[in-house]
């Protein structure tokens, strides 16, 4: 089966140079439900390609492009607030993606969406954290008493907080898991590798390795997965701006023994190489290889992942994608937390008509063709 357009582009984008306008059509619709039409502009400009948009195609496009750069002027602006806010308290704050890659002037950060921000903090400082923003106008979301003590208790974030003049919402993380997961990877080790420019002062972001570490935990770990393409166009932006490094690959591997994130950086190399065409060099791969779960198993994950991160778009399904996200859904509630806590959790959100746990069309029709 040909792989979707978007993805053709992304691989190989001077495809576009004898595309026809139906062919235009198609990816403009696919790109915008992935969340990457503006991340293709920029590729399209950066090789030259901009010129062979046609007018119409063309105008999405840039509508896209303009949309991304007032997006980072709002970051750039949030962060200034936080900075403000939080700046008595004398506490690195550590921007996590989309946030991360704005104020370290990352290429990612041209022509990418944001619909949030989040940091990271000492969990020692998590209460001061959230008084003091309190303060300046955020507000908790997630207000029933179940879900603020799942957060609290079990979570490695705080409730969502949302500003009430601005709308923004800002997620405080005290560590990239839950803290039930089967990983764990150390916060404190995150805090201590932690960077940042010259006059930032208490602003700062990941490392190299682990901002690569964090948005492939991020992604495989998730179970929203309708952007999990765009996420993954993440790790594949990363690794190519930062591969040029010498000795890079072998502290990311070195670097995934030692948070505990080995499996989440295998699946994040693999599914690059597979459906971005990211050059993982030999010596990463050996080491993938080693580490790889079972050829049954891998063979069960490609069938989730590569149906799952696909663009939710009508023309990129194939059988059983709903059922895929779904399934992978489930599956990072059971990496999150131990059985004793998920089914009780999952049986609540079940009969709650929470439309995150909605059972997939597709089983639903197995089950109403398999009666007994």
């Amino acid at each position: 089966m040909n792989a979707p357009l978007v993805l053709q582009v992304l691989k190989s984008p001077e495809a576009v140079a004898g595309f026809t306008a139906t062919e235009w059509d198609l990816l403009v619709r696919q790109a915008k439900a992935a969340n990457l039409l503006a991340h293709l502009h920029v590729v399209f400009m950066d090789r030259g390609l901009d010129k062979a948009i046609p007018e119409r195609p063309g105008l999405h496009f840039k509508a896209a492009h303009k949309i991304a750069r007032r997006s980072v002027l709002a970051v750039r602006w949030e962060v200034s607030q936080l900075q403000e806010a939080l700046h008595s308290l004398a506490i690195p704050i550590v921007l996590l993606k989309g946030a991360a890659y704005v104020m370290a002037e990352l290429p990612i950060s041209r022509g990418r969406l944001f619909h949030d921000i989040d940091i990271l903090v000492p969990g020692s400082a998590l209460e001061d954290v959230e008084k003091r923003l309190m303060g300046w106008g955020w507000r908790t979301t997630h207000a029933s008493a179940y879900d603020q003590r799942y957060y609290r208790t079990w979570m490695h974030e705080i409730p969502p907080m949302k500003q009430i003049r601005r709308q923004t919402v800002l997620d405080i993380h005290h560590s990239i898991l839950p803290l039930t997961a089967r990983l764990k990877p150390d916060p404190k080790k995150l805090l201590s590798q932690a960077v940042n420019i010259e006059g930032e002062g208490d602003l700062y972001w990941l490392c190299d390795v682990d901002m690569i570490l964090h948005s492939a935990t991020h992604l495989f770990h998730d179970g929203e997965l309708e952007h999990g393409l765009r996420d993954l166009v993440d790790i594949a932006e990363l690794l190519r701006h930062f591969a040029t490094r010498d000795g890079f690959w072998q502290a990311l591997c070195d670097r995934a023994e030692e948070m505990d994130l080995v499996r989440p950086l295998v699946y994040g190399l693999r599914y690059v190489d597979i459906l971005l065409g990211v050059v993982v060099p030999d010596q990463a791969k050996a080491w993938m290889r080693e580490r790889m779960p079972g050829r049954l198993l891998v063979s069960v994950m490609d069938g989730l992942f590569l149906r799952a991160l696909q663009p939710d778009h009508a023309s990129c399904n194939r059988w059983g994608t709903g059922l895929a996200r779904w399934m992978l859904f489930v599956r990072s509630h059971y990496l999150r937390m131990p059985l004793k806590l998920l089914i009780p959790h999952l049986l609540r959100k079940a009969f709650t008509g929470d439309e995150e746990w909605a059972v997939p069309k597709e089983v639903q029709r197995f089950i109403a063709n398999n009666d007994p």
